[in-house]
């Protein structure tokens, strides 16, 4: 009797985490998107021609624009979405929304629009979608951007000296971590010895520019670093040939990585200072608040770029995660940042967040996706949230969340207060 009591109650243990997994219904999915492969937003007859003696990958796009390759690939994970969402219960089969249960809205740019067109594609196939776009065709969305929304010397001394801190006076810490994967690129690219790329790159002055609406940039012959490790990526991705991806070098994996860091470091500089997120990540912070406090919407899909969810992710202190299976080591191409609501029986409701990329084997195969072969899925935490043994947040816990750092861009204002002019008190 005590062997049977003992087995039945090992057997309720076991079965308990599924029982209570079973208990949960989706009800919502957020999803802020960065846009699929694109070609190089410079052409060739930028440095990108003159570097080097080869010829680049012959695009199927023009500079900046989805290309085909990233057009089937985000139309593969729209797919992917559907048999999830139709697996759990969101959508039935062929689903043909109500007004206003679903919302895709991207920034103005060809591959923002396109992108989340090709994923509406996968998701509603014989729904007739429309993609919000609040500017004209090709022009920004501030939405989307990371910039300074406010701005004055006190805050823009405090911030240089924050990113200073981490990277050096002038940057300098900055300049050596790039000196190994520079030399890499300019070995990929036989660069010419007497070139002057191989030498101003990691050796001309480099300067932090701060500029009020426009954001943070770096000047200084260092950018064509990013450049190149932007476009070299991209041809990796793009074409399936390892050799010819690499101009005949033979690279590891950890070869590719090193160049991808190139644009992770430079994303870090210009995106995760504390006190810059908080600022650039303003508009898109009160969107998604919005969105998740959306009752009618069941889903919605925000397509913006690698920035975008760099800024959003640090203004809502994300805990430092590490990407399988990616090059890039933030925010690789095509990856989303997904929330997923739930409720249980007595409607209390929770959070799941993960970012969800396909691998660098699924976007150069263009592989298909499905239940059995999932795109990859890294769960996001955030420091002061707590979670349950499910990996989840309260709802009203997340929400108090957005609503802090929504409300911290306004007391940069108490933080920073503007110079006041003396009175003239003269007769």
């Amino acid at each position: 009797m005590k062997k049977l009591i003992l087995t039945f109650t090992l057997l309720f243990l076991l079965v308990q985490p599924v029982f209570a997994s079973e208990q949960l219904k989706l009800t919502k999915v957020t999803v802020l998107s960065r846009h699929n492969i694109r070609s190089p937003i410079s052409d060739k007859n930028s440095v990108l021609g003159k570097i080097t003696p080869h010829e680049w990958f012959n695009w199927t796009s023009r500079p900046s624009e989805l290309s085909r390759r990233g057009a089937l690939l985000e139309t593969i994970m729209g797919q992917y979405f559907r048999l999830r969402l139709e697996s759990e219960g969101l959508f039935p089969e062929n689903y043909i929304p109500e007004a206003g249960a679903v919302r895709f809205y991207a920034n103005g740019l060809q591959r923002t629009q396109a992108t989340a067109r090709y994923f509406s594609a996968g998701l509603l196939p014989v729904a007739q979608v429309p993609i919000e776009r609040h500017v004209k065709y090709n022009e920004y969305d501030n939405k989307f951007l990371a910039q300074l929304y406010f701005f004055n010397d006190k805050y823009a001394e405090a911030l240089k000296s924050e990113i200073f801190k981490n990277y050096g006076e002038n940057l300098s810490v900055y300049r050596e971590k790039l000196r190994e994967p520079v030399n890499l690129m300019l070995k990929i690219l036989d660069v010419p010895k007497n070139s002057p790329y191989a030498n101003d790159i990691l050796n001309d002055e480099i300067k932090l520019v701060l500029e009020y609406q426009k954001g943070l940039s770096i000047s200084g012959a260092i950018r064509h670093a990013v450049t190149l490790s932007d476009a070299l990526v991209l041809q990796y991705y793009e074409e399936p040939d390892d050799l010819k991806a690499s101009f005949g070098h033979e690279l590891s994996f950890d070869d590719w990585k090193k160049i991808g860091s190139v644009l992770g470091s430079y994303e870090e500089i210009l995106c995760e200072s504390p006190l810059f997120s908080i600022n650039g990540a303003n508009p898109m912070l009160k969107e998604i608040y919005s969105e998740l406090k959306n009752n009618s919407r069941k889903f919605s899909y925000l397509c913006g770029h690698d920035t975008t969810i760099a800024t959003f992710l640090a203004a809502l202190d994300v805990k430092d995660y590490t990407l399988p299976n990616a090059v890039e080591p933030k925010t690789p191409i095509g990856v989303k940042v997904v929330f997923e609501r739930f409720e249980n029986k007595t409607g209390e409701a929770f959070y799941k967040i993960n970012l969800v990329y396909q691998s660098v084997e699924q976007l150069r195969k263009i592989q298909p996706l499905s239940l059995e072969n999932p795109p990859m899925i890294v769960p996001l935490y955030f420091k002061g949230l707590e979670i349950d043994e499910q990996g989840m947040i309260k709802e009203e816990k997340l929400l108090e969340h957005f609503k802090n750092k929504i409300d911290a861009f306004d007391e940069l204002k108490n933080i920073f207060p503007e110079e006041k002019e003396e009175l003239d008190n003269a007769a």
